[in-house]
């Protein structure tokens, strides 16, 4: 077990043991139905995670724009280029306000792909195949780690939630939500590929182009959404943090009482030898 998943300093009375017995596993509290801090932390952590509104125009934006220009000019090259400034500024101001970065670059990254690629094979649509062979990769990636017990949304979002990988071996119910909200994932991108997948050899390059702009959004909002519904209702996160932040105080104090009462007990060694 790793120290993202450790037990509390005493198991035996986090889960209410007597000493002797095998203590029983941590009992998180009872989902959540839908309101109060459960709704509200899902939701904050989520908004953190995908980055929100901002990180859907930053999505969004590099792509509309080369298709924009591309069916107005028909310029592979002019296209590209305004795409990948436009995704150079969104990252530059979210540097200026010492924001998170994170969805910005990948924007960048993304996009910087795409317009190498298309460059170095001289077809527009290429602009976009890096994008959607990593969707492909995504969509396999949350299929299989759920196959294997370890869904990849609980790697993305256990951070988040200040709880890591404890939802592997000690909360079982927000296992299970990680795992449903997994597949969702997996399905709604599968999905979305085995659209623009044929797309890419029969359309145009405008065709594709605004199909995969309006593919953007509303498959993201519903993934995001069922993740959502699925941990609202699960049980809550364990914070580790706060339980290994709790075992090193309970630690130090334990040192300090030591130190203490060796402090102490030298005091009184010395003031019974000047009595005597």
């Amino acid at each position: 077990m790793t120290s993202y998943d450790r037990p509390t300093t005493d198991p035996h009375a986090a889960a209410g043991a007597t000493p002797g017995t095998d203590p029983a596993p941590a009992a998180p509290a009872p989902p959540d139905d839908g309101g109060g801090a459960g709704r509200e932390v899902t939701e904050a952590a989520l908004f953190e995670a995908f980055g929100g509104v901002r990180g859907l125009v930053e999505t969004v934006l590099p792509g509309l724009l080369f298709v924009a220009i591309f069916t107005v000019n028909k310029d592979l090259h002019v296209s590209a280029i305004a795409a990948l400034a436009v995704s150079l500024v969104l990252a530059a101001v979210r540097l200026v306000r010492k924001d998170t970065v994170k969805h910005a670059f990948g924007g960048v990254f993304g996009v910087a792909f795409g317009v190498v690629f298309a460059m170095m094979t001289g077809n527009a649509k290429d602009f976009y195949l890096p994008g959607m062979l990593y969707t492909l990769g995504l969509a396999v990636a949350y299929m299989v780690t759920t196959l294997a017990g370890v869904p990849l949304i609980g790697l993305i979002l256990g951070p988040v939630f200040k709880e890591n990988l404890s939802w592997r071996t000690r909360n079982p119910g927000r296992k299970k939500a990680y795992a449903k909200a997994s597949w969702a994932w997996g399905l709604i991108l599968l999905g979305k590929c085995a659209i623009l997948f044929p797309l890419y050899w029969w359309a145009d390059t405008t065709q594709l182009g605004w199909v995969l702009i309006a593919l953007k959004i509303p498959p993201f909002l519903l993934a995001v959404y069922l993740t959502w519904v699925f941990l609202v209702k699960a049980p809550p996160p364990i914070d580790v943090f706060a339980e290994m932040e709790a075992a090193e105080q309970a630690e130090q104090a334990e040192k300090e009482r030591k130190a203490t009462l060796a402090k102490d007990g030298g005091t009184t060694t010395g003031r019974h030898r000047r009595e005597s």
